[in-house]
């Protein structure tokens, strides 16, 4: 970055500070860093709040690195590090203002970034095609698998190839097409020699650069590792999609923190309607197959739909056995009228596994029609296990997190606290509105009610509040109350407010603790009931097969 530019961002860079170092002593679990001794006229900056260290405990296998607002086109140098949650949306893991282009930056920042994230490595990583990108991912994430972004190529490709894409205007749809529609790494070879040959352009350098990077953005050599992508299109796209609408070339690093909480507050909600379609409507089931039942009850909705997709699918797919050693039977599955597209899938019976040449639940956790294919051929009616990534159900963040930091997190953050509470009041109203659909469910959900009590009042018994918890939840308790005493709490000893926070404290934990256990017990029940329905979905699609045989 130049000096100029560096002295013009100043003032804005003083006014990041100061909201960082606000956020952290109201939120101890919010997270910054200054490159260097706090001297920011050098170095790179760095936060993420407590939420963005918690999304990454559940959903941090992948990560986007997004540098597009570094560019001289915009007016602040501006970075995320995003992921997807369980609906495939967008989610923030990290932020930073990069005030330094070297190597040493870029490694601080993403040792920096791995520290906040307690040192847990992700999987996969995708970013911008950077030379100093890639030796620092390099050096601090050795055995993340990095991706470069197909859409900075082809937009740089057609900037550096120019003339091609004007004087030979079906290059651009041949050059994406080599790139995505091939599904094997010969596939891709044999495509991009002919591709070369047809235009003349076998020695032009910026196509051999390319070329010999192959590995780091074709997608025929990623297949294998998990980049949470549904198709091989459809994250071909900018990076920048968290902060897109938030954060444009007319930003400046004034506007920037407003425009930072603006986004974080829209995608939270988008995540809240997500959550409440998936839990409050049905989605059309369009087959009788008891798996797609199944996958409705354990999906999200947009996760459903894409395993609905594959599960209909199936039919036009049909699995024909091509050998069978024992314990492995291989399937050839191809689409009417597209044999030599065909793909081969390995299936173990005894351990109900099976791995397809695709390798489309390697790289995005949703199985492919050709296994089903080969699932529908051997009378496998319900999902194994190991083919439903719990990243991608309605349970995603329930249950143990990936890593054991992220609860020292949960236990030491106001934000959290505010989020357990949004969270137990909708769970308390689907608590609700599944008790009263029948007079048989409203007694078992009475009687949950009635022994969760019971276990509520011992547990309160046998539960000291520590004086941490009792600040925060004094905090939330005059949100929730809106309590307008100020000249009384004014008058009040300090005695007297230090037996009024024990007494909310109490109160509020005790309302927490007996949602949780509603909760539990009600989850229960519906489990118990889906369960009991699935295997009478199970039953009569035998007794049609037996009928029809």
């Amino acid at each position: 970055m130049s000096a100029t530019r560096h002295r013009a961002l100043g003032g804005g860079v003083n006014h990041v500070l100061d909201y960082l170092r606000r956020m952290q002593v109201e939120n101890p679990s919010f997270f910054y860093a200054i490159q260097g001794d706090n001297d920011h006229t050098g170095g790179s900056i760095f936060w993420a709040d407590a939420t963005s260290r918690m999304n990454y405990a559940y959903f941090g296998d992948t990560v986007v690195f997004d540098t597009t607002y570094r560019t001289n086109r915009y007016r602040v140098p501006f970075a995320s590090f995003t992921g997807l949650n369980h609906h495939g949306q967008p989610v923030l893991f990290g932020c930073a203002l990069i005030l330094n282009d070297s190597e040493a930056s870029f490694a601080w920042l993403f040792q920096t970034w791995l520290h906040a994230m307690s040192d847990r490595r992700p999987i996969s990583i995708t970013t911008d095609p950077d030379r100093l990108i890639q030796m620092a991912v390099t050096q601090v994430l050795p055995e993340t698998r990095l991706r470069f972004n197909r859409w900075s190529i082809f937009k740089e490709t057609q900037e550096k190839l120019a003339h091609i894409y004007q004087s030979q205007p079906t290059f651009e749809i041949e050059f994406k097409k080599c790139v995505n529609e091939t599904e094997t790494i010969n596939e891709f070879e044999s495509s991009w020699v002919s591709l070369l040959e047809r235009y003349f352009v076998m020695d032009n350098e910026w196509l051999q650069s390319m070329y010999n990077a192959r590995q780091q953005w074709v997608p025929a050599y990623m297949r294998d590792t998990f980049f949470g992508d549904f198709s091989i299109t459809e994250r071909n796209i900018g990076l920048n999609s968290f902060f897109e609408g938030f954060v444009n070339a007319s930003t400046t690093i004034q506007m920037l923190i407003k425009q930072y909480e603006k986004a974080v507050a829209s995608w939270h909600e988008k995540e809240l309607k997500s959550d409440y379609d998936t839990t409050n409507t049905s989605p059309v089931l369009k087959t009788p197959s008891p798996m797609e039942k199944q996958a409705a009850n354990l999906y999200t909705r947009r996760i459903f739909m894409k395993f609905q997709e594959e599960l209909v699918e199936t039919l036009a797919n049909p699995a024909s056995k091509i050998d069978d050693s024992g314990t492995v039977a291989t399937y050839r599955v191809a689409k009417f009228g597209e044999e030599h597209k065909a793909h081969t899938v390995n299936f173990t019976s005894f351990e109900m596994k099976a791995n397809c040449s695709c390798q489309m639940f390697e790289h995005s956790g949703i199985i492919c029609r050709h296994i089903l294919a080969v699932f529908r051929a051997k009378n496998v009616l319900t999902l194994p296990s190991q083919y439903v990534l719990k990243r991608w159900t309605r349970n995603a963040k329930i249950g143990d997190m990936q890593d054991e930091h992220a609860t020292e997190l949960s236990n030491n953050s106001r934000e959290s606290l505010t989020d357990r509470y949004n969270t137990l009041r909708q769970e308390a109203i689907k608590y609700v509105e599944e008790g009263a659909k029948s007079i048989q469910v409203y007694n078992v959900a009475m009687d949950a009610l009635q022994e969760a009590l019971k276990k509520v009042s011992s547990a309160k018994n046998q539960s000291p509040i520590s004086a941490e918890d009792g600040a925060l939840s004094n905090g939330r308790n005059q949100e929730l109350h809106a309590a307008g005493d100020t000249e009384t709490a004014a008058c009040q000893s300090a005695d007297e407010k230090e037996k009024k926070i024990r007494e909310l404290t109490t109160e509020l934990e005790s309302i927490n603790r007996r949602c949780e256990v509603y909760r539990a017990n009600l989850l229960a029940v519906l489990r118990d009931m889906e369960e009991q329905k699935l295997k009478l979905s199970v039953k009569v699609q035998n007794a049609r097969l037996n009928l029809r045989e």
